[in-house]
């Protein structure tokens, strides 16, 4: 049997994230989408930190350049992008939260897509 990390969260999860793609379509801001995805999330009474802000990951770097869309209930980052392809660097960015959070799991979505297709990232090491 498959084990699947924060299963009825990430359901949930995704539902919002397909709602608010459906709502306000493939040419909305990244600003647009994150208003729309935390209405939806209040809405759902689900917990989360929105544009969360990592400690510095080293000496010398600056406070503030990390910011994560939002920390759902401490157990799920989730990534979103506005723009015309995901890149390995997206995936980069939401492994280096997981690995600085500790944390198992994030999901990474492009709303730019005709169709969303949110991806799941994790992190074997961290905390389920």
């Amino acid at each position: 049997m498959v084990h699947i990390l924060h299963k009825e969260l990430s359901y949930k999860l995704n539902g919002i994230l397909f709602k608010a793609h459906n709502e306000l379509g493939r040419y909305a801001s990244e600003s647009q989408v994150s208003d729309r995805i935390e209405f939806r999330l209040k809405e759902e009474g689900i917990q989360y930190k929105r544009e969360f802000v990592l400690q510095p990951m080293f000496e010398g770097e600056r406070a503030g350049r990390h910011r994560v869309d939002f920390l759902v209930e401490n157990k799920i980052v989730l990534e979103l992008k506005c723009r015309r392809f995901l890149q390995k660097e997206d995936y980069e960015q939401v492994q280096r939260y997981l690995n600085t959070l500790n944390l198992a799991l994030g999901i990474l979505v492009n709303f730019r897509e005709e169709r969303i297709n949110p991806k799941r990232v994790l992190n074997g090491g961290g905390k389920e």
